[in-house]
């Protein structure tokens, strides 16, 4: 035969292992870069840093690359896991644990994760293409914003170990929970249509790459990272350019005065409502809650405005709109908005 006519070998092809190596390097480098970079551009404008402008420009050009870089590492990277496990397999191992079980895993998971609730949806997407049943994915999908270490750090030399812990419990009942229910009510037809198509693809796909070599297995990863952030990286922009414009412009007066101590019942649920439109993470959100528990608020109450801050914020739901259809983002937002409230209300009745 003759060489001439082979087709050319790209370098992933022919060095897998040093190309991976390298990928990771520039990756976390870029990574690494993207707070430094987010201020250096905010600088060379002529914008005031400690202006609503300048914080919404640095939190728009610090966010969006930042989803954009965690979206194409988790899909690049289970594109190559797909290759050695089956989502039927996957599937199946998690479906059958005992109820709640599988959501349990999923929430834990997601305690240890430092994700914003955008930053989540890069994972929770994964999780669906791996075939990890709807459920357990969502109970994923509300620990990792909603339980952050830092946040349970922070309450912790704010409040005490008690109101840490609860918080803790509170946060990950809310997560398994609301998983399980979403999982009962079988709601995998509300799938975008893609997401469905290629979870069902996957499973042919597997066996025959089971035993592919490396550089096949790179080049299924790019093809992943084509197709899924192919499709989602206009909504991303959409949903972090909303979070940026009302980053910062948080009227702490006019909040704790419906979340006073003495407040009527409907405080909870008007604390929850004013934080779905506020898009930060559990870190960025704990000076605005010491700024309203020092200005008399409830403590119940502001946790509750807390929680649907990061877990049920409007770019979010934006984001998830290019995955869920309109019915089982609704599902959603209205499973996790009850659970929010029982904790305001809980907190507020034994604190």
């Amino acid at each position: 035969m003759n060489t001439a006519t082979l087709p050319l070998k790209s370098w992933p092809q022919r060095q897998p292992i040093p190309f991976l190596v390298l990928a990771a390097i520039v990756w976390l480098g870029l990574y690494q870069t993207l707070m430094p970079t987010s201020e250096a551009l905010v600088a060379a404008l002529p914008v005031d840093r400690a202006s609503h402008l300048g914080g919404a420009l640095q939190f728009f050009f610090y966010d969006t690359p930042k989803v954009l870089l965690l979206l194409t590492g988790i899909v690049f990277v289970m594109g190559i896991v797909h290759t050695f496990v089956s989502p039927e397999r996957t599937r199946a191992m998690l479906a059958g644990k005992p109820l709640g079980v599988g959501n349990a895993m999923s929430a834990s998971l997601g305690i240890v994760t430092p994700f914003c609730s955008c930053s989540a949806v890069p994972l929770f997407i994964g999780f669906l293409q791996a075939g990890v049943p709807l459920g357990v994915t969502f109970s994923f999908l509300i620990s990792a914003p909603m339980i952050n270490e830092v946040a349970l750090a922070l309450l912790f030399g704010m409040f005490g170990w008690k109101v840490a812990a609860l918080y803790l419990g509170l946060g990950l009942s809310v997560a398994i929970v609301a998983g399980v229910v979403i999982g009962k009510l079988g709601m995998e037809r509300y799938l975008e249509d893609w997401v469905r198509d290629m979870q069902n693809s996957q499973t042919a796909e597997v066996v025959e790459v089971a035993h592919m070599p490396w550089g096949e297995r790179i080049q299924n990863g790019f093809a992943h990272v084509r197709e899924i952030v192919g499709k989602v990286w206009p909504y991303i922009l959409a949903g972090i350019a909303l979070g940026a414009a009302i980053h910062g412009f948080v009227p702490e007066d006019f909040m704790a005065s419906i979340m006073g101590k003495d407040a009527p019942w409907w405080s909870v649920p008007a604390a929850v409502v004013l934080g779905v439109p506020m898009y930060t993470n559990a870190a960025g959100i704990i000076p605005i809650v010491e700024a309203l528990i020092g200005k008399g608020a409830a403590l119940g109450t502001v946790l509750a405005f807390m929680m649907s801050v990061i877990a049920l914020s409007a770019p979010e739901m934006i984001i998830l709109r290019k995955v869920l259809k309109p019915q089982l983002i609704a599902t959603f937002a209205g499973v996790v908005a009850v659970g929010i409230l029982l904790v305001g209300y809980i907190f507020n009745a034994v604190l």
